[in-house]
């Protein structure tokens, strides 16, 4: 089988952890496997490099924070490959340019546009375990560019569908993907399987074990996911293709985000062509814009409110400060202690009242609900941000997620 493995940062933040990384790789190694390795930097060295580029810079240039912050994989890589030579085996560590990952040069945030993966052969069937740098690639320009949030985990999950990797394994400081966060709710049980829809919603939800675009691309090429814990070796959770099977449950899990800030604008112009202005203005700005909700016309107005993440807050009230005249908007305003609250599961595609019943659990708290959005699979509310763990245990009992044998 060919499998590829990424470990994060807290895996390998010192070197005893680095060798338990080794001695997991040299074991898959030695079972028959070819295997490549993404790995992420040390504990919280990413952190350290940008706090010593703000002692030079408030404004540091997003070219060199690029070739800075690519460092730190650079030394992962190379002191992994160094423990694995340790125990024996054959071994070489690539830069995400080395490895053939082509991004679109988009410093800070770069997408990978394609992996050129003769190298990565090359080394496989001379019989090494190849360790790759995760969070970087090679921009059409020729400068090395880094991913942005979530990247290492995309980097593995590109390399293992250009593979066509059997499968690829995302090592964390979990066992695997629970039906809501543990620290919320002591109850939470792991799921030995979930369906890439479910989990795609699940992390653009607030679960944060898989970044979205992960889940995103493993889903495209149907890579299978398996999330597990560096620190044992418990079985962890299968992300896989949707198999289609009747569930016995309508909902899989319960996610919570708090990164939300909520922006209502007051009596806008009810005219075509005043949505795209206020949201290409956003666009502009590289904000993401969540939750949209528009009320009802009233003499030729309405209001529009919509979400953005909360360290998107600033640049967005900017925005809409700048387009505000142009669609007619008599006044805007803002909530930054808001938090959103989903249920999220594929079951609920044929079974009706599921919105409902996550209604009345938020009823039966005395939680109101500020903003809906919904989808096939879920279902989401915003609510006060004081308000969000209180809703996330209602939320799991109302749905029987502690039951066992659930799922």
């Amino acid at each position: 089988m060919l499998i590829v493995q990424k470990f994060g940062g807290s895996s390998v933040a010192n070197p005893e952890r680095i060798k338990r990384v080794a001695d997991r790789v040299w074991r898959t190694r030695q079972e028959g496997n070819e295997v490549v390795v993404v790995v992420s930097p040390m504990g919280d060295t990413t952190d350290e490099l940008i706090a010593l580029a703000r002692q030079l810079s408030d404004d540091p240039a997003a070219r060199e924070m690029d070739q800075l912050l690519a460092t730190g994989e650079q030394v992962s890589i190379a002191l992994l490959t160094i423990a694995l030579h340790e125990l024996g085996a054959q071994a070489v560590s690539l830069t995400g340019p080395q490895a053939g990952i082509a991004t679109d040069g988009v410093y800070g945030k770069a997408a990978i546009t394609g992996v050129a993966a003769a190298r990565l052969r090359a080394e496989l069937a001379a019989g090494k375990i190849v360790v790759v740098a995760g969070f970087q690639g090679l921009a059409p320009n020729g400068d090395i560019t880094t991913l942005g949030r979530g990247g290492s985990d995309t980097t593995a999950v590109a390399i293992a569908a250009a593979l066509q990797a059997d499968r690829c394994e995302i090592y964390t400081d979990v066992d695997g993907v629970y039906t809501a966060d543990p620290r919320v709710v002591p109850e939470a049980r792991k799921l030995p399987v979930i369906s890439h829809d479910e989990m795609l919603e699940l992390a653009s939800l607030g679960a944060v074990v898989l970044h979205p675009r992960s889940v995103e691309l493993a889903k495209l090429y149907g890579v299978p996911l398996v999330v597990r814990s560096s620190f044992n070796d418990n079985p962890g959770t299968l992300v896989k293709e949707d198999d289609g099977m009747e569930r016995a449950h309508m909902v899989s899990g319960v996610a919570h985000d708090l990164n939300v800030a909520k922006i209502g604008i007051f009596d806008v112009l009810d005219q075509p062509g005043i949505a795209y202005r206020l949201f290409a203005a956003l666009a502009e700005e590289k904000i993401n814009v969540d939750m949209i909700i528009q009320g009802a016309t009233r003499n030729g107005r309405n209001d529009i409110a919509f979400t953005v993440s909360r360290t998107d807050l600033k640049k967005a009230l900017a925005a809409v400060e700048k387009v505000k005249e142009a669609v007619g908007a008599k006044g805007y305003t803002y909530d930054d202690r808001v938090a959103k609250v989903s249920i999220v599961g594929a079951g609920m595609i044929t079974r009706p009242g599921v919105a409902a019943a996550m209604f009345e659990a938020l009823s039966a708290e005395g939680i109101n609900i500020e903003m809906i959005s919904t989808s096939e699979i879920k279902v989401s509310c915003v609510i006060k941000e004081s308000e969000a763990q209180r809703a996330v245990q209602a939320l799991h009992r109302k749905f029987g997620l502690d039951a066992v044998g659930q799922r």
